[in-house]
């Protein structure tokens, strides 16, 4: 049986991890900690205490966000990564590679969900290039965020 493996980081790639081992619940907060912590509508986040992380790149400053908690981030673009608490480490479903294959089971702080989050699914979608006006701003638009997936290739050679 293969153990499993997943990898994971900032948006500037100058934080990065592995986890080695089966993840634990995957959730979503939306306590308003996490809400001011992410600054969005609710934190997902997933449990990696039964599997060892390994910081390979980096590593993230700790905010003590609470008496019995930290949140880690990148120091250089913001991403939050991290919430520390007396229980283990949780990372955020969103700064794994393939965020796809971890699907939150529950959500917790429903006492401080926004209003209007239970509505959205129901709002009308479009694809990004849609945006007409801004049609021509994203058609020449070079990333320098970090690439899911470490390569040899990174950073960017303007970023070198």
């Amino acid at each position: 049986m293969t153990t499993p493996f997943y990898t994971g980081g900032c948006q500037c790639g100058a934080v990065r991890f592995h986890v080695e081992g089966a993840l634990g619940d995957a959730s979503v907060c939306h306590c308003r900690m996490c809400q001011k912590a992410s600054g969005n509508f609710y934190l997902p986040l997933v449990s990696v205490r039964g599997a060892k992380l390994t910081w390979t790149r980096g590593a993230p400053k700790r905010f003590r966000s609470s008496n019995h908690g930290y949140r880690g981030f990148c120091a250089d673009c913001g991403t939050p990564l991290t919430y520390e608490a007396p229980d283990g480490v949780a990372l955020t479903i969103a700064t794994f590679d393939d965020p796809a294959e971890i699907a939150p089971r529950i959500q917790w702080g429903v006492e401080a969900k926004l209003p209007y989050v239970d509505t959205i699914a129901a709002l009308p979608g479009e694809d990004t290039m849609a945006d007409a006006e801004a049609a021509s701003f994203l058609a020449d638009l070079v990333s320098y965020q970090h690439p899911d997936h470490d390569t040899d290739k990174w950073p960017p050679e303007e970023q070198r």
